[in-house]
């Protein structure tokens, strides 16, 4: 009896290292619970981020243990990845945001349009208007193609009455990013360099890749399995990021 117990304890024991490892250099689960990507990315998204995609630092670990210095096996992330990182402000908070500047990029808001590297970010406004969620409040936007200039292309919402028209020139510091929310008029992003602002390479934690399961919690909570046929999102299952 007491050899059984052993190797139970055994097995649980393997299978949480084994865990660990895939969670901190594999893949990791993450959830959406703000809609700061809509219309990409919605509230209740769960989607699997790679964590060697950009190498590896200490907030691939769980709880960021500072064992790891600086990144090793670094990538260099291109403009438009979709990416999970650590808030600058407090390095414990994930963020889920779309790259748009790299390290040396200036970065300027005219007139609700964007400029990167003094050119401007071409932006093409689809026919359809939608309607996004900022916190509990649903408000109508328009959706445009946006285009990078390493030809990614993502769809971003913008507010009838966009309330981020102008801004100072954004210099991107060496080794930092710059991140925006695609849902344009609800997100805290590198806008915003008290809450956020440049994101350093070792606060990346990894890129999002895949939806893999989406409910709407507005609808009928997750453990309410009754409801699933309405709160499920089905359309959403094994979805590539783009």
């Amino acid at each position: 009896m007491k050899s059984i117990i052993i190797e139970n304890i055994k097995t649980i024991f393997y299978a949480l290292i084994i865990a660990i490892i895939i969670r901190s250099f594999i893949i990791q689960p993450f959830y959406i619970p703000s809609s700061s990507m809509e219309p990409n990315l919605l509230v209740g998204d769960r989607l699997f981020v790679t964590k060697f995609s950009y190498g590896f630092s200490r907030h691939s670990l769980p709880f960021s243990p500072k064992i790891i210095n600086g990144r090793i096996l670094f990538s260099e992330p291109k403009r438009g990845d979709v990416i999970v990182f650590k808030t600058p402000s407090d390095n414990r908070t994930d963020y889920i945001k779309r790259l748009i500047g790299l390290p040396g990029d200036k970065i300027q808001f005219i007139d609700g349009n964007i400029y990167l590297n003094n050119i401007e970010i071409f932006k093409s406004l689809l026919e359809r208007s939608d309607k996004v969620f900022c916190g509990s409040n649903e408000f109508e936007v328009r959706l445009f193609e946006e285009i990078l200039p390493n030809d990614k292309k993502y769809l971003a919402s913008y507010g009838k009455q966009y309330t981020f028209q102008n801004s100072d020139k954004f210099i991107i510091p060496k080794d930092h990013y710059f991140f925006l929310g695609d849902n344009r008029d609800c997100s805290k992003d590198s806008r915003f360099l008290s809450d956020v602002g440049y994101v350093h390479k070792d606060n990346l934690v990894g890129k999002a890749q895949y939806l893999f399961f989406s409910s709407d919690a507005k609808v009928s909570s997750i453990f309410a399995f009754w409801n699933w046929h309405k709160s499920i999102r089905l359309n959403r299952f094994f979805k590539k990021i783009k």
